[in-house]
């Protein structure tokens, strides 16, 4: 199908590409400005060679940020492109024993793998929704770790300037959270009147119902050690309106995750919500990161993950195995979140990680086996187009 095989090595301001023909031999080689300009001369180069565009194949190393232009720009004309991962190619390069490292070599050691594994790596290639989708679960992620950070430093002002309310319930409903901005110390709760703080609770809110009482507030606030800060005031106010912002983007992150998943999606997203304990906010992310008809074996998608077993053995000695983590963060990451839910919902999983506790592995390592055994059902769920039965499913 593919009669010249092209690998790319990205920076930020140029790039370098070489091509390769069906012997290996070498068509072209050449360096690129990162602008329209060079993937102009870049596309009539790939065109003087006299094959078909949908005749071409070219990979690149993800590098972030700066590789996703040029896969945009070649994709959008008709010209298969994959992501490899730098791993696979560092390896690869190792093969050789010379030591020179230029971006010129390192293009030709990309197509050089790529003609020697093209039939594995070609498939891996992602249209431009399940790219979108990818960058929103990605940007979702970010969100979600930024929240977690602020949350940790509003508590820890919140320790010196109203170190009471830590233990008096949920600090972080929407409703607390516009209370702690208009009062974010114990000394401004003190110089309210009463019904001061009684209206501030009633703000109108959607959420959490509310299990502190303004009685409960005043008090604390009257018996509280908290150190008279205005500075660290203002720092709480301040994050505290970062925290809002980011939940009312997390929002709205959701909102199109969920749209764009349904309209490319949904009959995958059907079948993971088959499995109890599997909601969209680890489903979603799930199907942004991978699609299973990309893997020979659910053991390949295990690796893919990297909660593959990495065994150091030599001779006698047997060392420890632990997860290789080589793989997509990404996707182990939601596939922790997503085994921690199944554990609690999910009667199947639970009796899993109960057996295996028993069997004496640690609650971390249950937890990793309930994943793992997870995967193998997820693969089999969408390679055979089944929802999940747990009679089927052992």
């Amino acid at each position: 199908m593919y009669s010249l095989w092209v690998g790319a090595d990205v920076s930020k301001n140029f790039f370098s590409a070489s091509g390769l023909g069906t012997e290996g031999e070498e068509r072209f080689s050449g360096t690129y400005e990162m602008n329209s300009q060079g993937f102009s001369v870049f596309l009539k180069t790939l065109s003087s060679q006299g094959e078909r565009l949908d005749q071409i194949l070219v990979a690149m190393e993800s590098t972030g940020c700066y590789h996703i232009n040029l896969f945009s720009f070649l994709s959008f004309q008709g010209i298969r492109t994959v992501v490899v991962n730098p791993l696979l190619i560092s390896n690869f390069a190792k093969l050789s024993l010379r030591k020179t490292k230029t971006d010129k070599k390192d293009a030709l050691t990309i197509a050089r793998f790529l003609l020697n594994h093209h039939e594995e790596i070609s498939r891996f290639s992602l249209s431009q929704d399940h790219q979108d989708l990818r960058d929103l679960s990605r940007e979702r992620e970010s969100l979600c770790h930024l929240m977690s950070a602020t949350k940790v430093e509003i508590k820890r002002v919140l320790r010196t300037t109203f170190p009471e309310l830590e233990s008096m319930g949920n600090l972080y409903t929407r409703v607390m959270l516009r209370f702690l901005r208009e009062y974010p110390s114990a000394r401004l709760v003190r110089a309210a009147k009463p019904k001061a703080i009684v209206k501030a609770l009633k703000l109108p809110f959607v959420g959490n119902k509310l299990t502190l009482t303004a009685e409960d507030i005043i008090k604390a606030a009257k018996n509280s050690v908290a150190t008279v800060s205005p500075a660290k005031e203002i720092i709480v106010q301040g994050k505290i309106s970062t925290l809002m912002h980011l939940q009312e983007r997390l929002e709205e992150l959701n909102k199109l995750l969920t749209d764009l998943c349904k309209a490319t999606r949904v009959e995958d997203l059907n079948l993971l919500r088959s499995i109890k304990g599997v909601g969209p906010n680890t489903a979603i992310p799930f199907l942004a990161e991978v699609e299973v008809k990309n893997f020979a074996s659910s053991k390949k998608l295990i690796a893919f993950t990297g909660l593959d077993p990495s065994i150091h053995q030599s001779g006698k000695f047997v060392g420890f195995s632990k997860l290789s983590k080589r793989g997509n963060r990404h996707l182990r990451r939601v596939m922790y979140l997503m085994a921690t839910s199944v554990v609690s919902q999910n009667a199947f999983f639970k009796a899993y990680f109960v057996r295996r506790k028993q069997e004496g592995l640690p609650s971390q390592k249950a937890l990793f086996a309930v994943a793992h055994k997870l995967l193998r059902v997820i693969f089999a769920m969408l390679s055979h187009r089944t929802p999940f039965e747990a009679k089927t499913a052992i």
